[in-house]
């Protein structure tokens, strides 16, 4: 690599260090001297995307005054990094981050292990569980049969089949929310819908308020769409949202949209109640802002006392305020790429024009397979099936944690496919780092937070039960043990990094 990209400001890169340099040390840590800790943190930046390949790192000077550390010590931290590969330098044209050879390109987001790639390795980066059969093989077949008809046609359904369409508002009206198929755009998982709602009402340099911490992939969706992020702490445990930091943000901020989690929040698990939706349905109103209201694990209820609140859309059932987007990947499949947006009529219709200039449509074998899932009840038996294997696998992972690191403190949530990790003062990005040592590969906090929050967490799905959610937990002590006693710092750092 010749020659960097992109830059990183002093003042950013000393928000996103101060979290790693300033967690509080777990019980024998040896403290590296200050440039190694330096050299330690840039690293992990770079390792897990949040400081891109081929940024141009501030000078020794700049950085030095931004951390309040010598200028000796940057300058010892970025020979610590060249000599490692993580930095290449050049006279006159500065510093920039890089890769050692060999290692691929970390990923900015979390994408899954690839299948091939799995054995040894625990996969607990993804939160999503293997197909509920019989029902994915029923489904295709079904689609294969109702198929005929439709490839007589060109195949292009920008706003989705009108069946599945009528299929997703009746849906809707048997919740209680009267909807219209013209209220109804099918996309491409719901990142696809997103990534359209992000574009018509937020270009770039707009602001979008967001849960703090929020799913990973839609903040970086968000930031590579040039938005401004705007985090919005959530309350304590799980008992949603803060109703007074979201009224003070949507108040002095305006942002143009605000994106949120209502049903059993990734990755905390937390489940808004009745009253906060409706609060901040109401405050998003007043201030003018289009509330994006992410509804995939909506579904996925696992405990028999479970009183599930009304949709958010329940409160603006016209969708000129609320635009709520749902998703088969969750609650189904994530190989099954369909998603879909309610919302007004005419919002839907801007939405489906933007759409020609991205993607023609939906695949339509997969819309006819969700289509005949739903309307002959196999949705319905594949979702049971869902919820039994997550509430197992839940289970399961939190005895088997609570067993094997029982100064880790979460709180175990009723519904969704996370748990939220606080990792007893141990750095998040150290452990995932370490843990592609042992075995296991699990997101830091670091990852769904911004600029850097988050640093003493982790988030475990409930994607694995029984025997491998055991060794899934030991591996993890042992990740802790190695970075409790500082085995994980500096030039005996792993060479290899599984994106």
């Amino acid at each position: 690599m010749s020659q960097w990209t992109s830059a990183v400001g002093a003042a950013q890169l000393a928000r996103q260090l101060s979290a790693q340099q300033q967690r509080p040390a777990g019980p024998g840590t040896r403290r590296p001297p200050a440039y190694r800790a330096l050299a330690d943190g840039i690293r992990l930046l770079v390792l897990e995307g949040r400081v891109p390949v081929a940024a141009r790192l501030p000078a020794e000077r700049e950085l030095a005054l931004s951390l309040s550390v010598s200028r000796t010590t940057v300058a010892a931290a970025y020979e610590a990094l060249r000599s490692e590969g993580f930095l290449e330098s050049r006279r006159g044209a500065g510093s920039w981050t890089a890769v050692p050879a060999g290692n691929p390109l970390p990923a900015r987001g979390l994408e899954p292990l690839p299948p091939e790639s799995l054995g040894s390795m625990i996969d607990l980066g993804c939160a999503a569980l293997p197909a509920p059969e019989p029902w994915l093989t029923q489904g295709f077949q079904g689609a294969l049969e109702e198929l005929p008809p439709y490839a007589h046609t060109h195949g292009d359904y920008p706003a989705g089949l009108p069946a599945l369409r009528q299929m997703l508002a009746d849906r809707y009206t048997e919740r209680g929310i009267p909807t219209m198929p013209e209220q109804i755009m099918v996309t491409t998982g719901a990142m696809g819908a997103i990534d359209a709602i992000c574009h018509l009402f937020a270009g770039r340099g707009e602001r979008i308020a967001v849960e703090s911490p929020s799913y990973a992939n839609i903040l970086q969706l968000m930031r590579e769409a040039g938005a401004r992020l705007v985090p919005v702490a959530m309350a304590a445990g799980l008992s949603g949202w803060d109703l007074g930091r979201w009224r003070q943000v949507l108040r002095e901020a305006a942002p143009r949209l605000a994106y949120v989690v209502a049903d059993f929040h990734n990755p905390t698990g937390a489940l808004a109640d009745d009253d906060q939706r409706r609060a901040l349905v109401e405050a998003a109103r007043s201030a003018g802002t289009v509330l994006v209201v992410d509804e995939t694990m909506s579904e996925l209820h696992l405990d028999p006392d479970v009183v599930m609140p009304r949709p958010v859309c329940g409160f603006d059932p016209a969708g000129s305020t609320v635009l709520t987007v749902g998703s088969a990947s969750k609650a189904f499949w994530a190989g099954m790429r369909i998603g879909w947006v309610r919302a007004a009529p005419d919002v839907i219709r801007s939405l489906v024009a933007a759409r020609a200039y991205a993607d023609l449509g939906t695949p339509v074998l997969e819309q006819l397979g969700v289509n005949w899932l739903m309307r002959t009840g196999g949705w319905d038996s594949a979702v049971t099936i869902r919820r039994e294997q997550a509430r197992e696998n839940r289970d399961a992972l939190v005895a088997a944690v609570r067993r094997e690191l029982p100064d880790w403190e979460f709180d175990v949530p009723q519904g969704g496919l996370t748990l939220w990790v606080r990792t007893g003062g141990l750095s998040g990005s150290r452990l995932a780092e370490v843990g592609e040592r042992v075995g296991v590969r699990v997101p830091s906090g670091p990852r769904f937070g911004v600029d850097g929050a988050f640093e003493g967490y982790v988030r475990l799905p409930f994607t694995v039960g029984g025997p491998v959610a055991d060794e899934a937990a030991v591996r993890l002590a042992a990740a802790a043990r190695l970075v409790r006693t500082g085995a994980a710092t500096g030039a005996e750092s792993p060479r290899t990094f599984v994106a």
